[in-house]
C-alpha cells in the first residue's frame, strides 16, 4: 500500500470514529471520496497547514458538505489541530459542525445546502486571477449535487471565461439519500456534459490515487478552461457491510459496528515516512489594496434634477472604483437598469457580467469576499428571491458580500407584479447579519453604497426605479443604524414611518395635514436593519404613541414590522400601511394610490388614529 492509499485508511477510520463518537453524521460520504482527499491534501494542493487562509494557497471547497467529518480528518492529518480533537464533532461547544462553516479558518464558505461550493469556487478562482495568483481552487461536489441548476450556471460560466486554476471533483458514488442518483455510473453522460459546458472533463476510479494524481496534474496543465475530475467511486468504500448498499445514508455506526470497522481498516495500514505539506505559491503580483482615499461627495443638489436612487448606486460605484481597488461587480444581464455599467466603464477588469443566472452570482460574490474582495452583486430585487438559499448560506457565512436589488415595489409600474421586489426587505431582514439599507434620494442612495462598502458582513441596499426629487444635500452625513427625521414639531400628533419611495408620499401628507392644522413627524428610516430605535421611540413618544408606517413592499417582514419590533416596550399603537394583495400593471402613482401607500391614505390614517 502506498502512502496515499494509506492516508484514504486513516481518512476513513477517522471519520467512522468521529461520526460514531457524535451519534450522527454521513461516513459512508466519506468513505467514497476518501481518496480524493488524500490525494488533493497529500500530494496535489499547496498550502500550510498553520496558515490555511493564506492567500495564496490552494484552497479546497467541500461542497458535498454533509462529508465533512473528511475534510475535519484531512486537515487533522496535516498537522492543523490535533486528531483528539476530531471526537468533539457536532458537539455543542466544537467548531466541527455537522457541515463546515467558516468557524475554521480552513473553510473558505459555509456549505452542506448542495450546489452552493462550484459558483463560490468559480469566485474564488476568478479573484486570484484578478491577483495575477498562482492559486488553485479545487472544489469536491457529489453526484446527486449535479442536479441542482445552480452547478450549470456555474459550469457555464466557467466555461465561458476559461478559468483554467479551478478543479472540480465529482464523486460519484452512485447512491443519493433515498434511492440512486439519476445517472449513477454513466460516466460518459457525465463526460460528454461537462465537456458540451467547456470544460476539460477526466473519467477515473476514484479509489486508485495513481489515476487521481494524474488527472490532477492533467488538470493543472490545461491552461485554457477549467477541469473537472469525475470519480466514480463506491458508497461505503471498505467498510464493512455497507458498501454499495442503498439506505445507508447519514447513519453512523453504533459502537461494535464501529469497532469492528476499525479493526478492519487498520489490518490494511503500513508505517509511513512523515508527511510534509508544499509550500503555497509565491505571493501574487496584484492583492488588493485598502482605500487609496476618500471618495468624491455626492454631486446632487436639492430642488435640483431628479435622480432615481439606482442611478446614484451607480455613480457612487464607479466613485469607489477609482480609490479602492478590493471592490468587484457582479450583474445579472441588467447593468443598464442596475446602473452597474458605470462601474464596467470605470473598472473594466473587475466587472463581471453574470448574464441571467442569480444563484451562481451571489455564489460568486460569497467567493469573492471570501478571497479579500469587496463584491456588490446587483439585479431586479425581485430576481434575487432565486438566490435566497445563497443568501441564506452567505449570512450563515457571515460573508462580506453587498446586495443590490433595484426596481422594488409597486412603483415600478407598468412592468407588473412579476419584477416588483415586495417580499426582499422580509427576506434579507430574517438573516441575523444582514444590514439592510433603504435610501429615498440620490444623496442617500450614494452614501448607503459607501457604507456597504465599507462596513464588514453582508449588506442589502433596496433601491427604487423611478427617478425622485433630492432632499439631502451634499454634507449630509447617513450612519448605519440610524434614521432621519425630516419633520417635527413640539406639537406632532402623530408619528409617520417611510422609506425609499413612500418618503415622498409622507412628505406630502405632511404638507395636506398641515393645511389642516394637524403637525406629525415624519421619520425617513433609511437602516431598516439594525433599525434606530431611540429616534423611533423618542419620535413616538412626541407624538402621543401614534405610528403609521408606510411602505412600497408588502406587509410581513418589511419596515411596518421593523418599527413595531423596535417600539414594543412603548407604549405605541403601529398602524402599518403595506402592499396588501398581489398589484397588477399601471402606472406608479396609480398603483401607489390604489395599494393604500399614497399620501392620501396617509392622511386618512392620521386622521383616523386621531379620532
Amino acid at each position: 500500500m502506498n502512502f496515499l492509499e494509506d492516508m484514504a485508511v486513516r481518512l476513513r477510520i477517522d471519520s467512522v470514529r468521529a461520526t460514531t463518537a457524535a451519534g450522527s453524521g454521513h461516513p459512508t460520504s466519506c468513505a467514497s471520496a476518501a481518496e480524493i482527499a488524500s490525494v488533493l491534501f497529500f500530494s496535489v494542493m499547496r498550502y500550510d497547514p498553520r496558515d490555511p487562509a493564506n492567500p495564496n494557497a490552494d484552497r479546497f471547497i467541500l461542497s458535498k458538505g454533509h462529508a465533512a467529518p473528511l475534510l475535519y480528518a484531512a486537515w487533522a492529518e496535516a498537522g492543523a489541530f490535533p486528531r483528539e480533537r476530531l471526537l468533539t464533532l457536532r458537539q455543542i461547544d466544537s467548531d466541527f459542525e455537522g457541515h463546515p462553516t467558516p468557524r475554521l479558518p480552513f473553510v473558505a464558505v459555509a456549505t452542506g445546502s448542495l450546489g452552493q461550493g462550484l459558483p463560490a469556487g468559480l469566485g474564488m478562482a476568478l479573484a486570484a486571477r484578478l491577483n495575477g495568483s498562482e492559486q488553485r481552487i479545487y472544489v469536491l461536489m457529489g453526484d446527486g449535487e449535479s442536479a441542482e441548476g445552480s452547478v450549470w450556471e456555474a459550469a457555464e460560466i466557467g466555461g465561458l471565461l476559461g478559468v483554467s486554476n479551478l478543479c472540480a471533483v465529482i464523486d460519484a458514488n452512485r447512491l443519493g439519500q433515498s434511492q440512486p442518483t439519476m445517472l449513477q455510473h454513466d460516466m460518459e453522460t457525465y463526460r460528454r456534459r461537462w465537456e458540451a459546458f467547456g470544460w476539460h472533463a477526466m473519467v477515473v476510479n476514484g479509489h486508485d490515487t495513481t489515476a487521481l494524481g494524474r488527472a490532477f496534474a492533467e488538470a493543472e496543465s490545461v491552461k485554457d478552461r477549467p477541469s473537472i475530475v469525475l470519480a466514480r467511486t463506491e458508497k461505503g468504500r471498505d467498510l464493512p457491510d455497507v458498501e454499495d448498499r442503498e439506505g445507508e445514508h447519514g447513519k453512523p455506526f453504533d459502537r461494535e459496528k464501529a469497532d469492528r470497522a476499525v479493526a478492519v481498516l487498520e489490518r490494511k495500514l503500513s508505517p509511513q515516512p512523515e508527511w510534509r505539506a508544499k509550500a503555497p505559491p509565491p505571493p501574487g503580483t496584484r492583492l488588493p489594496a485598502q482605500p487609496s482615499g476618500a471618495p468624491p461627495p455626492p454631486p446632487y443638489q436639492p430642488g435640483g434634477k431628479q435622480v432615481a436612487t439606482r442611478k446614484a448606486f451607480g455613480d457612487a460605484l464607479a466613485a469607489l472604483a477609482g480609490v479602492d481597488g478590493r471592490i468587484v461587480v457582479l450583474d445579472g444581464d441588467v447593468k443598464n437598469s442596475t446602473y452597474t455599467e458605470e462601474f464596467e466603464r470605470a473598472a473594466p477588469d473587475r466587472f463581471f457580467q453574470c448574464y441571467i443566472a442569480e444563484q451562481n452570482m451571489v455564489g460568486m460574490a460569497m467567493g469573492f469576499a471570501a478571497s479579500g474582495r469587496i463584491p456588490f452583486a446587483a439585479t431586479f430585487g425581485c430576481f434575487l428571491t432565486r438566490a435566497y438559499d445563497f443568501i441564506r448560506m452567505a449570512a450563515i457565512s457571515k460573508s462580506n458580500i453587498k446586495l443590490a436589488g433595484t426596481h422594488a415595489g409597486v412603483s415600478i409600474g407598468e412592468d407588473g407584479p412579476s419584477q416588483m421586489a415586495l417580499e426582499d426587505l422580509a427576506m434579507t431582514c430574517a438573516e441575523p447579519p444582514f444590514t439592510v439599507l433603504y435610501p429615498c434620494d440620490a444623496t442617500s442612495a450614494w452614501r448607503a453604497t459607501e457604507l456597504c462598502a465599507a462596513m464588514p458582513g453582508p449588506c442589502y441596499l433596496r433601491l427604487a426605479r423611478p427617478a425622485s426629487p433630492v432632499i439631502y444635500g451634499p454634507d449630509e452625513q447617513f450612519a448605519v443604524g440610524r434614521a432621519k427625521v425630516l419633520r417635527q414639531s413640539d406639537n406632532d400628533r402623530a408619528l409617520v414611518v417611510a422609506a425609499g419611495i413612500t418618503v415622498f408620499e409622507a412628505l406630502a401628507a405632511y404638507d395636506e395635514l398641515a393645511r389642516e392644522g394637524i403637525a406629525v413627524r415624519v421619520v425617513d428610516l433609511f437602516s431598516v436593519q439594525p433599525a434606530d430605535r431611540g429616534t423611533l421611540a423618542a419620535s413616538a413618544r412626541a407624538a402621543g404613541g401614534r405610528v403609521i408606517t408606510v411602505e412600497d413592499h408588502y406587509a410581513h417582514g418589511g419596515i411596518g414590522d421593523t418599527v413595531a419590533a423596535a417600539l414594543a416596550e412603548e407604549r405605541a399603537r403601529v398602524l402599518k400601511l403595506a402592499v396588501g394583495r398581489v398589484p397588477r400593471s399601471g402606472k406608479p402613482e396609480e398603483l401607489l394610490e390604489r395599494y393604500g401607500i399614497s399620501a392620501r391614505h396617509i392622511t386618512e390614517a392620521v386622521r383616523g388614529l386621531m379620532a
